[in-house]
């Protein structure tokens, strides 16, 4: 039977992984990708994330409404799934630079502790830095609601 999870548990799947599927919009067309994140709660509620120029930031800063999906699949009849709703908001400056700081050790955080592996630096679990060294676009998404669905049996 499936059933849903609470806000609570909601949260602990998003705080626990770090790889979910971004959902968002170019006209009328839906686009779902992967992509690395991290849950920041610190008051903000919000998902971190990065990428270089393209498709998808162009996207984003058309049509500022996103989802995002993350799941623990074990078999067809175990599973957790959560999914969020929200703004797409580029950082600038600062607020990048810390924001990128926060995600690269929230995400190291997450697979020291999942997956007991050490980490060092940012490009050991993301793909996403320029290889002609230009700088990557740090957003957030400010989560304006969390549902989630789970089945156990």
């Amino acid at each position: 039977m499936i059933k849903n999870l609470n806000q609570k548990e909601c949260v602990e799947l998003l705080s626990n992984n770090y790889i979910g599927r971004l959902a968002f919009i170019v006209g009328k067309t839906p686009y779902i990708i992967p992509i690395t994140y991290y849950y920041y709660d610190q008051g903000d509620n919000s998902i971190i994330s990065y990428s270089l120029e393209g498709h998808k930031i162009d996207a984003m800063r058309k049509n500022q409404s996103v989802s995002v999906e993350v799941d623990e699949i074990e078999s067809i009849s175990r599973w957790k799934s959560v999914l969020v709703h929200g703004q797409f908001e580029e950082l600038k400056g600062i607020d990048a630079k810390s924001q990128l700081h926060e995600f690269s050790q929230g995400v190291k955080d997450v697979i020291d502790r999942k997956e007991e592996r050490k980490l060092q630096f940012i490009h050991e679990f993301s793909s996403k830095l320029g290889a002609d060294g230009s700088s990557p676009i740090v957003y957030r998404i400010k989560i304006s609601e969390i549902t989630g669905k789970f089945r156990e049996e």
